[in-house]
């Protein structure tokens, strides 16, 4: 069966990508070795940090007084969520063949799940 891209693939990849966008969230947080603001000036920190970047100082990123991406800010976590799921639906929208992949990938998980279902049931 051919794959057609469809208005709930884009939900549902939306959905996923929000998911995936809470999860950096918490590993850029959690996994963070060395703190990402080193000072109070944007420029040291843009050159000098290889975490800290223009998008950061522009859109607001909130950092704790050690200079470590905050885990616990839900400004943080609604940028990383945002950014996640515009970049992923604009990617679909404009990247020729993601769409049609990612729509793919949707069903075949979908499928996987319904023949694992039903496996589980029979097993009963």
């Amino acid at each position: 069966m051919e794959t057609e891209l469809a208005t709930w693939h884009f939900v549902a990849a939306g959905i996923i990508f929000a998911a995936l966008g809470a999860l950096a969230h918490v590993v850029r947080a959690v996994f963070n070795v060395f703190p990402d603001k080193i000072s109070d000036t944007p420029a040291v920190n843009i050159m000098v940090s290889s975490d800290y970047g223009w998008a950061d100082h522009l859109w607001g990123t909130e950092f704790d007084d050690a200079g470590y991406y905050r885990l616990e800010s839900l400004k943080n976590l609604r940028l990383s969520v945002v950014f996640t799921v515009f970049g992923g639906l604009a990617a679909m929208l404009l990247v020729d063949g993601a769409g049609l992949g990612i729509a793919a990938l949707i069903e075949a998980g979908i499928d996987g799940f319904v023949d694992l279902f039903w496996q589980r049931i029979a097993e009963l």
